[in-house]
């Protein structure tokens, strides 16, 4: 049988340019190479799943290449490269910081920072989650940081830059990695879809990149999930369904209940998505978002901020020019106070009818307004 590696780790980038939404940073370190200013130490930081140790590695990798490529990328073909990829290079050094944060770890680490490297020009040392190390292993750590052998590379990863200490920060040349943007991210599954033979609809994909929130990991993590789950043929319904999201249809269907002001069926389309298992908050927070990407839908300007699929785009399009900005605004303040008061509520279901019926009442009083003019 197969063996089976998870997408995250098959489809990880090996040069800079298959990097994904980090074109600044890449540029950067593949000018640093060109012009030969390569630091002692840097610092990585930025949300999880975002490309930091990828980076890291692919750095590590291209300073070591004894065959550079004309665009500075790694060749992948040398003695060097052909080591970090087999993960036998004696060049490249990981430390988990988490588990080894003690002054022992750092002293160890510096014992054996003084040994050159056997292939290759540098040796590089790769910490990730920094933050963790104790008070006592961050001082420790500062003179060889600061002053290390000139064949020591040091690069640090953290998720939470602002439990840096400001002496190791003053160290370090500081990359801040971005979250990888929605469409980004999309067009990556789509590659990654296409390899593995994996036929799923556009809605689904953007589904996922959503869920992600930025992360690239973790949208190739819920579409490794997918897959098991639906085969190599997936639709939207798939995707919703394993991942418990909500329809954009139930949010189009309750607006235009709104605009009607038709209480009754407001109050029985939400019963239907309470017993299909949905939480009233997770319905009120996701009512939220969606009067704001109407609002978004309203000027051409600013339609670019709604990261959903081309077919829903126009679906959100037609239900804009139905609304009114006044309208919008009121919703989001009056969805924003439930969402507000929901954990202290006794009786959450009765908060959340009540706000529908407050919402559905600004269209009413409109309604009444033109009458008795």
């Amino acid at each position: 049988m197969k063996e089976f590696i998870v997408s995250a780790r098959k489809y990880r980038p090996s040069t800079f340019k298959t990097v994904v939404g980090q074109h600044a940073i890449t540029a950067t370190l593949k000018n640093a190479i060109k012009n030969n200013q390569i630091a002692h130490a840097y610092l990585f930081c930025g949300p999880r799943g975002v490309g930091k140790t990828t980076c890291a590695r692919i750095f590590a990798k291209t300073i070591n290449c004894q065959s550079i490529t004309a665009d500075f990328e790694p060749c992948n073909e040398c003695e060097s490269c052909l080591a970090f990829n087999e993960n036998r290079s004696y060049n490249i050094h990981e430390l988990d910081a988490a588990s080894n944060n003690s002054v022992d770890d750092i002293r160890t680490l510096i014992d054996q920072v003084r040994i050159p490297p056997q292939l290759g020009k540098y040796s590089v040392y790769i910490i990730d989650e920094v933050h963790m190390l104790s008070s006592s292993a961050f001082n420790a750590f500062l003179k060889t940081l600061e002053e290390p052998p000139k064949h020591a590379l040091f690069i640090l990863a953290t998720t939470e830059k602002h439990k840096i200490i400001p002496t190791i920060l003053s160290r370090c040349q500081i990359f801040d990695f971005n979250r990888i943007n929605n469409s980004d991210i999309s067009g990556y599954l789509k590659y990654v879809a296409r390899q593995e033979d994996v036929e799923i609809e556009e809605t689904g994909i953007n589904v996922i990149a959503h869920k992600a929130d930025g992360a690239m990991r973790d949208a190739l993590s819920i579409f490794d999930q997918i897959v098991s789950f639906s085969g190599k043929k997936i639709s939207y319904q798939d995707v919703i369904g394993n991942l418990n999201v909500l329809d954009y249809e139930y949010y189009f269907k309750i607006t235009d209940c709104f605009l009607k002001g038709d209480i009754p069926e407001l109050l029985n389309l939400f019963n239907e998505i309470i017993e299909k298992g949905f939480d009233g908050h997770h319905f009120i927070t996701g009512l939220s978002s969606h009067f704001r990407d109407l609002m978004v839908c309203k000027d051409p300007k600013t339609i670019k901020l709604l990261e959903v699929g081309a077919e829903i785009k126009d679906k959100y399009s037609v239900q804009a020019n139905a609304c009114e900005a006044d309208f919008l605004i009121k919703g989001i303040d009056i969805a924003s106070e439930c969402d507000l008061s929901y954990k202290a509520s006794q009786n959450k279901r009765l908060l959340v009818e009540l706000t529908l019926i407050k919402i559905a009442q600004l269209t009413e009083k409109k309604k009444t307004l033109k009458i008795g003019m």
